[in-house]
């Protein structure tokens, strides 16, 4: 079966065709021909929708499904199928489950589970033992079975030499390393950003130096090891300077924000909702216009939805005994969309995030293999409770006011529509 996409405006800077309007072809999962105008002379499925817009596919880097262990917060199955309605071809799984993906065999099950998906499933092994920051694991082991980087989801690690240990060991087989920015004898037991909103809330802060010092002893070990490193979910302006000025000294550094973190600021938390309590803390509306500037830059590699699904016994409890975390893969592109221009942050979602990870980058192109998003970037929604196709509805964004639909994407020779 042959599916014909109608009218479609290709946003794809290594396309021949950006920018332009065109109707695409798609004949056994590849783009046979892209035109002006295709006729429908054998009964092709169509697809023809309001504004559409066409990408390359988009990668997610950091998505948390709970399975195995924490089902009741998401399965993988219905994981991969709100990804897929929310934009999304490919995703990179964190290991924070029960037990933590810390094996060559715990990489296999991950992957076998999205057998004949049209999501891309891409593991993110456990950097350490359990995720417990004492014992490196296998990581050569893990990267043959398929693993495309390592890190300690949301936790970080504390014993210097270990993750200087970790830069020198992955060189040998050019393996990423993640490291998560936070110093937690500076952090101590904060829930919130440390400002003026978390003194009059009464809430233990985290300071932003928390996060300073973490990167820039993550450098300094860079600079000192080489090899690779990705900083994930960076959140204040002084993150983004230090970025900065390592990519100047040439090191192999990259980094990645939230999309909430681009739009909400810690002023949400006097409503004491939950939904709001997220690791690394909400800062600050001079932070978010830092970490706009830096994606604008080009500093700010890559943007993902930090999705984590979190059970409502965990979530609708007290602010401070509420688990960290937040979903994010149904509002990530309708988020950015609505403080960033596409030109902006789209390659933030497709190019860059697969190039640092060493994924393939079909681009839109006769001949290359579809892999692509449909979307219309011009639409404006309210984000209700309805919306959430996760299992888990700790959304920060329920009632917020948004742009952009995301329509499905082609994906694996397999249309999904929303």
């Amino acid at each position: 079966m042959s599916t014909l996409i109608k009218n479609a405006t290709i946003i794809d800077a290594n396309s021949p065709y950006h920018h332009k309007k065109k109707d695409i072809l798609i004949s056994d999962g590849k783009l046979e021909k892209i035109a002006d105008s295709i006729p429908n002379k054998d009964n092709f499925t169509i697809v023809e929708l309001e504004n559409l817009h066409v990408s390359c596919g988009w990668f997610d880097t950091s998505v948390s499904l709970g399975e195995p262990g924490f089902e009741e917060r998401e399965t993988i199955k219905n994981g991969l199928q709100t990804a897929a309605k929310s934009g999304f071809t490919s995703i990179a799984i964190n290991a924070n489950t029960n037990p933590v993906i810390d094996s060559k065999a715990d990489v296999e099950y991950l992957i076998s589970k999205a057998n004949n998906s049209a999501i891309n499933l891409y593991p993110i092994a456990a950097l350490t033992q359990g995720s417990k920051g004492v014992e490196m694991a296998e990581l050569f082991d893990m990267q043959q079975s398929g693993a495309i980087a390592f890190g300690d989801y949301n936790k970080s690690i504390e014993n210097d030499k270990l993750m200087k240990i970790a830069l020198l060991y992955a060189q040998n087989f050019n393996g990423l390393v993640l490291s998560f920015p936070k110093n937690n004898a500076i952090a101590g037991e904060g829930i919130a950003n440390e400002g003026i909103n978390s003194t009059k809330l009464g809430l233990k802060g985290i300071p932003a130096l928390a996060e300073h010092i973490q990167i820039s002893r993550d450098l300094f070990l860079l600079e000192y090891t080489g090899g690779k490193l990705h900083i994930p979910t960076i959140t204040t302006s002084k993150s983004v300077a230090l970025i900065k000025e390592a990519k100047k000294k040439g090191l192999q550094v990259t980094c990645s924000v939230t999309a909430h973190h681009l739009i909400l600021t810690d002023d949400e938390l006097h409503s004491f909702d939950s939904n709001f309590k997220t690791n690394p803390p909400l800062r600050t509306k001079e932070d978010i216009k830092a970490l706009i500037k830096g994606v604008k830059s080009g500093i700010i590699d890559i943007i993902t939805s930090d999705h984590n699904p979190i059970d409502i016994e965990h979530k609708k409890v007290e602010f401070s005994e509420a688990k960290d975390g937040v979903i994010g893969l149904e509002t990530a592109f309708s988020a950015v969309n609505s403080v960033l221009e596409l030109e902006d942050f789209i390659s933030c979602f497709t190019t860059k995030p697969k190039e640092i990870f060493g994924i393939k980058n079909h681009s839109i192109t006769e001949g290359n293999i579809a892999d692509i998003t449909l979307f219309n970037p011009d639409t404006t929604t309210i984000f209700t409770k309805a919306s959430i196709l996760s299992t888990s509805k700790n959304s920060p964004f329920i009632n917020k006011k948004l742009k952009g639909e995301v329509y499905g994407i082609f994906s694996n020779n397999q249309l999904i529509k929303k």
